[in-house]
């Protein structure tokens, strides 16, 4: 089995994190130079939640899941990450938070010249050593666990393909191989099927959806495509020039409200 048993302090990290918010956000403003992307945004995400932030070109979703996954922090407010406040962390402790929360990007963030198994370890970076790391590059380490993440995906066949010989949606699967093997808490998608046909993009999202559902993860992805997002999220974040326009179950969010968030 790809996930392995966990050691008794994971256990109670686990317990820990179900007893508090995976994201908290506390009247953050996020600004860049003298223009302001987000503001006053207030919102809690809890374990196992599957989120869908949707809006506008420019309504600040890719800046609020920056936020989440601690690579941005707020200009005011308090963002709170397994209840760590990153900005008041010293860099190590922010690391060790930060590997908790895997990241999916739009535009993969793969090394194309790389075979997929080594953008798959990219997931464990995190936990090896400079030595360790720089040594699979030419010897490979936990060919295994890449592996079941792959069959996971659906590219078993592909662990030594050179990554940039992939299909879009191939090398998005590999970017979520990636996740899985860093085995976070939570998931944050950045328009995981944007470049995406109709079809591959619905395959994915069951694919993405499902494996967070059955492995107890937090999911939150920005998505430009409503119908995904009413189809697969069990949560529904309207953002509209930057501010929360609603934040409902999806079978609260009605036509009139989606029509509201998306006018001029």
């Amino acid at each position: 089995d790809f996930w392995r048993k966990p050691a008794p302090t994971e256990i109670l990290f686990v317990f820990l994190t179900t007893m508090i918010p995976i994201f908290a956000l506390n009247q953050v403003n996020r600004s860049f130079q003298v223009q302001s992307a987000l503001e006053q945004i207030s919102l809690q995400i809890w374990p196992q939640e599957r989120v869908g932030v949707i809006g506008s070109s420019g309504a600040g979703k890719s800046t609020l899941l920056r936020l989440l996954n601690g690579s941005l922090v707020p200009s005011r407010g308090e963002v709170l990450i397994l209840g760590q406040n990153l900005a008041v962390l010293r860099p190590r402790q922010r690391r060790s938070v930060q590997r908790r929360i895997g990241t999916i990007y739009q535009h993969h963030h793969l090394v194309g010249s790389l075979a997929v198994v080594h953008n798959v370890n990219g997931g464990r970076l995190g936990e090896w050593s400079l030595v360790k790391a720089a040594g699979s590059l030419l010897w490979p380490q936990g060919v295994d666990r890449v592996r079941s993440a792959l069959e996971q995906v659906g590219l078993t066949e592909k662990l030594y393909q050179r990554t940039d010989r992939l299909s879009g949606g191939e090398q998005q699967r590999v970017a979520l191989a990636r996740v899985l093997v860093q085995d976070p808490v939570a998931i944050v998608a950045d328009e995981p099927v944007s470049s995406l046909d109709p079809a591959r993009s619905e395959d994915l999202m069951q694919l993405l959806c499902g494996l967070a559902t059955t492995h107890g993860k937090t999911l939150v992805m920005s998505l430009h495509d409503v119908g995904l997002a009413q189809t697969h999220c069990t949560r529904l974040v309207g953002l509209r020039q930057g501010r929360v326009h609603f934040d409902l179950p999806t079978e609260q969010v009605t036509a009139a409200l989606i029509e509201d968030l998306y006018r001029y």
